[in-house]
């Protein structure tokens, strides 16, 4: 959705208000008491639903991400807007001169709480077929004295690890008879160390055990045939990176240049949250204008 289709759709806090509704219902309304999706019926003049079973009543806002918020329903469904509008990210200063917002804090936590959902809504996928994998060293923002204290290069405590893992599926072109790698879905996430234990458990966790990994020959990786049907061991060089892991390899690329170029320094507190805003856009790139619509359903989903 665009900006002009956006200011016709939702033009005020009660056309947010039937939309968000409309998604609720399709959905599903979870009622807490009885800890599963119920039949709610709709109070439309004191705007909730209540269980048929138990008679709970729950709020438009409840058990999304804008549950126990004060901002309008409008100022989230901009921010939702902003944030799917661009590949690249949005700071948060500009995301606060946006929509007006007086503190910097208050902009800065809704742009969190989005992005925390984002991450969780990839969780739900696990990555199959034929799979790449390594590891990204980013730098994180850390105190100016300390950091002259601190060694450079990999392995430095000024950089977080990230394993980074993506489907690659190879692809043969008739007239050349080419082959290449066609990617599809990816997935990061921040590692304590880029050891055997913490592998294996990124790989169990977001890697099908029906899959072939292809990695390069880290001693880290020595168990993952355990964790997948296959492990196929690759040398480290240039025709490696271009070839057998181009597509983690693009991806890190990408990650760095995103953090860097529109953010600067993260701390290491926040860094997944940024990392799973790039992961999500990343998986949707051929969204384009219905990534907004993509981004209030996972919202409004009720992870229990």
């Amino acid at each position: 959705m665009n900006i002009l289709n956006f200011i016709s759709h939702f033009p005020d806090e009660q056309s947010c208000e039937l939309y968000l509704k409309a998604h609720r219902e399709k959905q599903g309304i979870h009622c807490k008491n009885c800890k599963k999706c119920t039949k709610h019926y709709w109070f439309s003049t004191r705007k909730f639903f209540e269980c048929s079973i138990c008679r709970r009543r729950t709020s438009l806002k409840s058990g999304t991400v804008m549950e126990n918020s004060n901002l309008s329903l409008h100022t989230w469904f901009a921010a939702f807007l902003l944030m799917s509008a661009t590949k690249k990210g949005l700071s948060c200063m500009e995301l606060q001169r946006q929509l007006g917002l007086k503190k910097y804090d208050t902009a800065f936590r809704l742009m969190h709480k989005i992005r925390a959902v984002m991450g969780k809504r990839d969780n739900s996928y696990m990555l199959k077929g034929m799979v790449e994998y390594d590891e990204a060293y980013v730098e994180k923002a850390i105190d100016a004295k300390l950091k002259k204290q601190l060694k450079r290069g990999k392995g430095s405590q000024r950089q977080v690890i990230v394993a980074v893992a993506a489907e690659s599926t190879p692809l043969l072109e008739e007239e050349s008879e080419k082959t290449s790698r066609h990617c599809g879905f990816f997935r990061m996430k921040v590692i304590p160390r880029a050891d055997a234990e913490s592998v294996n458990e990124f790989v169990e966790e977001n890697i099908d055990r029906k899959s072939v990994v292809f990695t390069d020959k880290n001693k880290a990786y020595v168990h993952l045939e355990r964790l997948v049907e296959t492990h196929v061991k690759v040398k480290s060089s240039e025709s490696t990176a271009n070839e057998e892991l181009n597509w983690v390899h693009t991806a890190i690329s990408n990650l760095k240049k995103n953090l860097l170029g529109i953010y600067h320094m993260v701390t290491e507190r926040y860094i997944q949250n940024y990392i799973d805003e790039f992961v999500y856009k990343l998986n949707r790139r051929y969204f384009g204008e219905k990534l907004f619509d993509r981004l209030i359903i996972a919202a409004v989903q009720t992870y229990v």
